[in-house]
């Protein structure tokens, strides 16, 4: 198994299900690059290192495939998968549909409580622009969350979920090698927007600020070759 997965395990919730913790727990590290693509997984060693059987395992795999982020070869084994370039553009394509119009329902009815617990939110982010990349995507991601409270949508970003899987891998590397200055901007112009009620700024700033990762793949497929997958690789 790749050294990677020597790191320490979460302790399984007896009380849970135990398939759906590990496949949180490994889509995780797989978003995050802790599992690079290429990285062999082992239903023994995964049901070892957590410490518990090999059936929840089984099951997570399943799951982590469908997703498209292991790759599972009968009389092979099961590896990470590369990113996928066109799941990444058709979860881009689907993302900014949806939070466009979620900023602009959000700044026809956002409160000055709500307001604030985004500015609080882009207080963190300043603090964090020279922190870890996992620590600053967790704000990102709270940011994205609170506006679609903000709109009454906290349910439909939960749809949202399985789709930006692959865009979420390429953010994690993003986030690593591009100015987090200029996302915390950004956000900041979206929360400007949604103060003044003006919704067709707050769209606008939105769709600009969730067009970003497009101009940052080319740049971040060069740099990590091995996480893609190309004309080239197929």
């Amino acid at each position: 198994m790749n050294k990677r997965l020597t790191a320490k395990p979460i302790e399984i919730d007896p009380n849970r299900a135990t398939s759906p913790q590990l496949f949180a727990c490994l889509r995780d590290r797989i978003v995050r690059s802790e599992l690079e693509p290429g990285t062999r997984l082992s239903e023994v060693d995964v049901a070892t290192f957590y410490n518990t059987s090999r059936q929840p395992v089984r099951e997570a795999f399943i799951k982590l495939s469908e997703a498209g982020l292991i790759d599972i070869r009968p009389q092979r084994g099961s590896f990470v998968s590369r990113i996928d370039m066109h799941s990444v553009l058709a979860a881009q394509f689907v993302r900014e549909a949806v939070e466009a119009d979620i900023a602009r329902a959000a700044a026809n009815c956002a409160t000055d409580a709500l307001l604030a617990d985004l500015e609080a939110n882009l207080a963190k982010q300043r603090d964090a622009i020279d922190s870890t990349p996992q620590a600053f995507m967790a704000l990102d991601e709270a940011f994205h969350f609170l506006i679609a409270t903000i709109a009454g949508q906290s349910a439909g970003w939960g749809f949202l979920e399985g789709l930006r899987t692959q865009m979420d891998r390429v953010r994690h590397l993003t986030a690593s090698q591009f100015p987090r200055k200029i996302l915390v901007e950004q956000h900041t112009q979206i929360v400007n927007a949604i103060r003044a009620r003006n919704a067709d700024e707050a769209e606008q700033k939105m769709r600009k600020h969730l067009r970003r990762v497009l101009d940052d793949i080319p740049t971040v497929a060069a740099a990590n070759p091995n996480f893609f997958i190309t004309e080239e690789s197929q």
